[in-house]
């Protein structure tokens, strides 16, 4: 029953408006009977909430509670968002930041550039790890057996007209990225977005988080992205003398001004 608790939790994130039990029912696969008795405890403990009027079910505020509660403990609150936007300042282009949470980067930062149309991160979003800059990072600076568990298990999916599918070529991309410290993402995830990434290491080696630059492409070439590479591995420095040793949080990415995102 947790887990049906927890299924349902995660469809409602896809409901900011509220959804009727009946659709959710659908959407979940289960009984009217089961998920009007789930969503009542949920409801009850503060992780739903339910409109009396509309009679729609919606996420609650204790889960923003806890979810503050987890950024405070694992140093991101008021610690990540001044060194990102030195980053955007230096840049003009958003600086997005992501941690590794399975087999997906989990967004957990995005600090705006001063351009019209940018790409966007949104904190607790997911997002794929073998065709952004920031999920190569994260692949290729993880603790070894956790990294070769990575490269010959991820499903390479083609997303955009560029994503890598071979599982050689994969790993030799992981390896480039190992070699010179920084990913780029080149129309990899959605079409016109290209990225650069670098890593977030701690004393050991192994990635804490990732920062990227992304921009549309038609704004900007790879060798000009490549160009913020010193700039986003002067701020990961930081970051890593102040994050603490272990990260495990998580985001799709999408943009302003219809640009779809993929960093």
């Amino acid at each position: 029953m947790i887990g049906k608790a927890l299924r349902l939790l995660s469809l409602l994130g896809s409901y900011p408006d509220g959804v009727g039990i009946s659709e959710l029912s659908r959407a979940a696969g289960y009984p009217v009977s089961t998920t009007h008795r789930l969503l009542g405890s949920l409801a009850a403990e503060g992780f739903v909430r339910n409109d009396p009027k509309s009679k729609r079910y919606a996420l609650g505020l204790r889960l923003f509670e806890l979810g503050q509660q987890v950024s405070h403990a694992r140093g991101f609150a008021g610690v990540a968002l001044p060194v990102m936007e030195q980053v955007s300042a230096h840049t003009g282009e958003p600086t997005l930041m992501a941690v590794l949470d399975g087999r997906d980067q989990l967004y957990v930062h995005a600090v705006e550039g001063r351009q019209q149309v940018q790409i966007r991160g949104e904190p607790g979003r997911r997002g794929p790890l073998h065709c952004t800059s920031m999920g190569k990072c994260l692949v290729a600076f993880a603790p070894e057996e956790q990294r070769l568990r990575l490269v010959a298990e991820l499903e390479l999916t083609p997303m955009g007209p560029r994503s890598i599918t071979g599982r050689a070529a994969f790993a030799a991309e992981i390896e480039l990225v190992r070699e010179r410290g920084y990913a780029v993402a080149d129309e990899e995830h959605v079409p016109g977005i290209r990225a650069v990434g670098v890593p977030v290491c701690g004393p050991d080696g192994a990635a804490l988080a990732a920062l990227s630059t992304a921009a549309p492409a038609y704004r900007m070439s790879v060798a000009d992205l490549t160009e913020f590479v010193p700039a986003l591995r002067t701020a990961a420095r930081e970051l890593a003398a102040v994050l603490p040793r272990r990260q495990a949080v998580s985001g799709r990415s999408s943009s302003r001004s219809s640009r779809p995102g993929g960093p």
